[in-house]
Formats: C-alpha cells, structure tokens, sequence
C-alpha cells in the first residue's frame, strides 16, 4: 500500500510540475468587440461561438457594438469566429474572430492590450490595428445566393 500511495503522489507531483514548466505564462484574459458602423442606421445579424461556447445570435443597430470576454484554454486551443450578415440585404461575412497564435503574434499586435476591436463597414470587416491606431480591411462582404 505505501508504494502505490507514493507512486500516486509522485506522478501526480510530475504532472503538475510539467504543466507549471510548460505553461510559464498565466492564462490570457482577452476582450473582443464586434461594432455595427454600418451607414443610414442598417442593422447587423451578428453570431459568434467556440467550439465549448455559443454566445448567441443579436441584432446590432447602427453605433452599437457586441463585446465579450474569456481566458484561453490551458491547450492553447481557443477560437471564435462569427458570422455577420447585413440587414434586409443579401451580404454576409464569416471570419475567425480570435485564435491562438503558435508561430506568430500578428493578431497579437493589432489587438493592443489584448483587446480585439472589429468594426463592420459597408466595404468590410475591418480589424483595428492598435500598434497604428488604424482599422485596416480584412475581409469582404459576400452576396448571399439568392434561393433556386
């Protein structure tokens, strides 16, 4: 009995140490913002989730935005992405809205205090670049199909 009890605390010991050597850094606390900037007040269809969280389908009026919060998980697997669609018009768009970064820190940069603001335009999506202070085009609007 006394050599499996400390096998299992042993093992559980290793285990901990390993996943305190391979995750140095604390968990990220990130903010992402979707904005309507639409013009002449359209309204904006906009559903974001992960694979874990559906955080839900709302209408956006034109000025308002949609905002939320989360840490990544411990495996560094986090993603959200969104669908955004214009009202009473056949334009949407689909993108990923957060991802981890293993090889890059590109969306690490233009999210500046890890807070990510996306802006829906008439032209796009635009992602604000916070090293700049500029939001910068990065994804198109595409004409919904019209039923067959």
């Amino acid at each position: 009995m006394g050599a499996i009890y400390f096998k299992n605390h042993l093992l559980v010991f290793l285990l901990i140490s390993l996943l305190a050597v391979a995750r140095p850094k604390p968990l990220s606390h990130w903010e992402i913002h979707i904005k309507n900037a639409l013009k002449n007040g359209q309204r904006l269809f906009v559903h974001c989730k992960s694979k874990d969280d559906d955080l839900g389908a709302r209408t956006l009026k034109s000025g308002t935005e949609f905002k939320w919060d989360f840490k990544v998980n411990i495996w560094d697997t986090t993603l959200f992405w969104c669908y955004l669609c214009k009202d009473q018009q056949r334009d949407e768009c689909a993108f990923d809205a957060f991802w981890v970064e293993k090889k890059t820190e590109w969306l690490r940069i233009k999210c500046k205090d890890l807070r990510c603001f996306w802006t829906a335009e008439d032209r796009g999506i635009f992602l604000l670049d916070g090293s700049r202070n500029v939001d910068e085009y990065l994804h198109p609007w595409k004409m919904i199909p019209p039923y067959q």
